[in-house]
């Protein structure tokens, strides 16, 4: 896969390169805790784009999406103004109606951030969880879990 706007694979990760803007940080220039999680959100969703997944479809066709189970953060140092960050998200599980992701913020080979998500699959007319298309599964696996 080349770069794109959806960032690229390497090895079993997904890479999405990230500039901080002045509406990330706060009047000193460092960001706001709760941007990372939005940065953790955009590469996951640029991975399953870069994928082939069109989760548009999936909300629209098929009454399914994936809603975020739990969620922990570990802050290890700031990002600032006009830095150039990277968000490396790597699968840990796939199965049948959840993903857990450990995802990476860093500048150059300093982790900012880690952040491991559980994601679950729902119907969108029940709000109970449902099976992800086997299709996705199947794409999900090949690509990012290992052997």
């Amino acid at each position: 896969m080349e770069d794109t706007l959806s960032g690229r694979l390497e090895g079993h990760s997904h890479i999405l390169d990230k500039r901080v803007y002045y509406s990330d940080t706060d009047a000193g220039g460092v960001v706001y805790h709760s941007r990372y999680i939005d940065m953790a959100e955009h590469a996951r969703s640029e991975l399953i784009r870069l994928l082939g997944g069109e989760q548009h479809r999936l909300l629209k066709d098929e009454g399914i999406g994936f809603v975020v189970r739990s969620l922990t953060a570990n802050y290890h140092r700031p990002a600032f103004l006009d830095d150039t960050l990277f968000i490396r998200t790597t699968l840990k599980k796939c199965e049948t109606f959840t993903l857990v992701f450990l995802q990476e913020i860093c500048r150059k080979d300093e982790v900012l951030c880690d952040i491991s998500l559980k994601a679950g699959c729902v119907s969108l007319t029940t709000g109970r969880p449902t099976a992800m298309p086997g299709e996705w599964r199947d794409v999900i696996r090949e690509k990012m879990l290992p052997g």
